[in-house]
């Protein structure tokens, strides 16, 4: 692990326990889990580590460290939509080592620590169809918010910074982007994550892939994560399929 994967394992550790301490339930995903299966830890020149949670047990996490001054336990602190700083916006939490400075390239530069990803999990329709209608309308307005709040990358698609160079047109004066933040999050609540046959992960870069059947995530068995174990989706064969396709290939070095 380089200096960098090192602090994000840190995270996770702690992040574990924290979870099984309080019988919170969450799992890693994307990215991370596939390098918990294909690597056994990170994916060689990954950066970050996501998980996720049933929206019940994400509500619950927030209410034990809103509970607690400056919403900080040990060295930690957790930010979601719900926190008062200006310069947040993400529609997920975004759980900080106090201890350490990273300062995020976004429109208005995002100085905190290093940090762990945690995405809320929710239902989101009963059937397919019903399922990718609920989620384009989410999408758009996920996609609109991220056009004012991210910065400008050469490494993107023009066309994406074009998006994001109309959108700025629009004065800051008549866009409020946290309030289209927390109706974003209020709007994914509106199915419940236990009535839904369809789950998402709406906020994830991995948009309409993440729309999937739930018992793809109701089973979690242990994963060795850089010789920890950690919590994974039993079925990681359909699950990583699912978002990546042929998951055991690598890519291109």
């Amino acid at each position: 692990m380089n200096q960098l994967q090192t602090k994000l394992f840190d995270i996770l550790k702690w992040f574990h326990n924290f979870c099984e301490q309080n019988k919170l339930r969450y799992f890693v995903i994307g990215g991370t889990f596939l390098g918990a299966v294909r690597h056994k830890g990170f994916i060689p020149w990954d950066d970050d580590i996501d998980v996720g949670m049933p929206r019940k047990d994400y509500e619950r996490l927030k209410e034990i460290f809103y509970g607690c001054e400056n919403q900080k336990i040990d060295k930690y602190i957790l930010e979601t939509i719900d926190s008062d700083a200006s310069d947040f916006f993400y529609t997920f939490g975004k759980l900080y080592d106090t201890e350490t400075t990273l300062i995020e390239k976004t429109r208005t530069n995002c100085k905190r620590g290093i940090y762990l990803d945690i995405f809320p999990i929710d239902g989101i329709g009963n059937t397919l169809e019903e399922s990718f209608e609920n989620f384009k309308k989410l999408d758009r307005k996920n996609m609109f918010l991220m056009t004012r709040i991210c910065a400008y990358e050469k490494r993107r698609a023009l066309y994406k910074n074009f998006a994001i160079f109309l959108s700025r047109l629009i004065p800051s004066i008549l866009v409020n982007e946290k309030k289209i933040a927390r109706d974003f999050d209020k709007d994914c609540q509106k199915i419940s994550y236990g009535n839904a046959y369809y789950v998402c992960n709406c906020s994830s870069t991995y948009r309409a892939k993440e729309i999937m059947e739930k018992r793809l995530i109701s089973n979690l068995k242990e994963y060795e994560f850089e010789g920890f174990n950690v919590w994974g989706p039993e079925l990681y064969d359909e699950y990583l399929t699912h978002i990546f396709g042929n998951w055991r290939q690598l890519p291109p070095v």
